[in-house]
C-alpha cells in the first residue's frame, strides 16, 4: 500500500523540517474516540515480546492485510509514543475526500507517498527521510499493498534504503493477528475474535549486508513473530 519499490536514496539527503507541534488539544480529542473504537470493536491486546515501549526513534514496520491495520498499530502505542509516531501511507487514497485528508493530516499525521510515481526526478522515499529527520517515528507496511492471503508477500525495498540512511533507528517487526479474520473484505462490523499486535526484537542493517539478505532477515522476523502468535 505504502512503500514504493525505488534504488537508493543516493543523491536525495534529508531534510532537517522544523519540529512537529505537538499536537492540540481537539487533536488530542479527535483521536481519542479513534483509538477506543479500534481497540475495543478488535478486543486488541498489545504483546511487547521483544522490546518495550519506550522514547526511541522506531521504524514500526508490520503485516498488512487491512486498511485497519495502521489504525490499530498506531492504537496501541501509548499515547506519549503515538504522539511522535506516523503511519506512512498512499496519498492517492487519504487524499480523496475532506474527512480523510482531515484524519491523516490532523489526527494520524501521516506521512503520504506518490505510490504512482508522478515526480520521477523526485525520491519516493523522501517524505519518509524528512520526517525521520525531524525526529519522529514511522509506521510501514513492506509488502507494499494488502496480502488478504495468509503469510507474506515479498518485501519491496524500501525499509532496506531507510535502514542503510537512518542507521540510527530501531527497526521493529510487528505482527498484527486475526485483524484480517475479525474485519474481512467488506464487513462494518468485526467477528469475535481477539486481535494481537505482537512488538518483535529491533533490527539493525549488518555493516556488509546486502538489501536481499537484510529484507528476508525482516520478513523472517515477522513470520517468527506469527509463529508464536498462533
Amino acid at each position: 500500500m505504502n512503500n514504493p519499490q525505488i534504488p537508493p536514496p543516493g543523491e536525495d539527503l534529508p531534510t532537517v523540517p522544523a519540529p512537529r507541534p505537538r499536537p492540540s488539544r481537539g487533536q488530542r480529542l479527535l483521536a481519542w474516540p479513534i483509538t477506543g473504537f479500534a481497540r475495543l470493536l478488535t478486543g486488541a491486546r498489545s504483546l511487547w515480546r521483544g522490546c518495550v515501549p519506550e522514547p526511541k526513534q522506531r521504524i514500526y514496520f508490520a503485516n498488512h492485510s487491512s486498511h485497519a491495520d495502521f489504525v490499530l498499530l498506531w492504537s496501541s502505542l501509548p499515547p506519549a509514543l503515538r504522539a511522535r509516531t506516523r503511519p506512512v501511507a498512499g496519498a492517492d487514497y487519504w487524499q480523496r475526500d475532506r474527512l480523510r485528508r482531515v484524519l491523516i493530516h490532523r489526527v494520524f499525521h501521516g506521512v503520504l507517498v506518490d505510490r504512482e510515481l508522478h515526480d520521477r526526478h523526485r525520491n519516493p522515499l523522501q517524505p519518509m527521510l524528512d520526517a525521520l529527520a525531524g525526529g519522529d517515528s514511522l509506521i510501514l507496511f513492506p509488502e507494499g499493498t494488502r496480502n488478504l492471503e495468509d503469510g507474506l508477500l515479498p518485501f519491496k525495498s524500501g525499509l532496506y534504503h531507510l535502514a542503510r540512511a537512518c542507521p540510527q533507528v530501531e527497526l521493529v517487526p510487528v505482527w498484527i493477528a486475526n485483524l484480517n479474520r475479525a474485519m474481512p473484505k467488506g464487513r462494518i462490523l468485526p467477528l469475535p475474535l481477539l486481535c494481537t499486535v505482537s512488538f518483535g526484537t529491533p533490527l539493525t542493517l549488518g555493516a556488509d549486508e546486502g538489501k536481499s539478505a537484510f529484507l528476508a532477515r525482516a520478513r523472517d522476523a515477522l513470520l517468527n513473530l506469527a509463529a508464536e502468535a498462533d
